[in-house]
């Protein structure tokens, strides 16, 4: 299938990017800039998602469009605009759209709060988080016939702890998974595994989804 990554050359797209790659998918990866190591096969657009024609030229015949943008740097405080330009041309397509999210975005136990409306998202990350979050809602309020999944990671992802693929994962709905010890984990190579997973069997629908082992 085409499979296009917005966000394609960061920590969670390069893995993304990667893995579709690898199980012969058509891969288009956007980002600002082009990687110091392209993967081969890859379709690299570069350019902006706030402005320009770039995010029209990535999204144009793709089967999936997956969202791995962060809402730093000029995406601060924008990242709900950026998106709903890719949600534009991703509906134009009639593309899944599968939005990598934050693991804040999640609930500890159900019908409790989701953990970025607490007090446990340190104070420097608060931010960021509730941009993240904002995109739930708005995905919700998107009409039935558009098919989005928020895929949210464990609590410990992230390029400072990418940890070892084991080729399996579990995976969870808007309630954090924990394992035996009480940890949150996944790697990114894992992560990656599990969201071309669901690009390919498209098992969830208009909902949102964590995976962590």
């Amino acid at each position: 299938m085409n499979i296009t990554v917005v966000g394609g050359t960061g920590y969670a797209g390069a893995a993304i990017v990667a893995e579709a790659a690898r199980r012969g998918h058509q891969v288009t990866a956007l980002s600002r800039s082009t990687p110091a190591e392209p993967v081969e096969g890859v379709r690299y657009v570069q350019g902006e998602v706030l402005t320009g024609d770039a995010v029209a030229q990535a999204v144009a015949g793709a089967d999936v469009v997956v969202g791995a943008l962060s809402p730093r740097g000029e995406l601060a405080g924008h990242l709900g605009e950026a998106y709903g330009r890719v949600v534009e041309q991703a509906q134009a397509a009639d593309a899944r759209f599968l939005l990598v999210g934050g693991w804040s975005t999640l609930r500890t136990e159900e019908g409790g709060p989701r953990v970025v409306e607490t007090d446990q998202v340190p104070a420097e990350f608060a931010g960021e988080a509730r941009e993240v979050a904002a995109l739930l809602p708005w995905l919700q309020g998107t009409p039935e016939s558009f098919d989005w999944v928020f895929v949210s990671p464990a609590a410990t992802y992230g390029a400072y702890n990418p940890g070892e693929p084991r080729g399996t994962y579990r995976v969870g709905g808007e309630v954090a998974i924990f394992d035996a010890e009480g940890k949150s984990e996944i790697s990114g190579a894992d992560f990656g595994l599990a969201v071309v997973d669901e690009a390919e069997k498209a098992a969830h629908h208009r909902e949102q989804i964590n995976v962590a082992y």
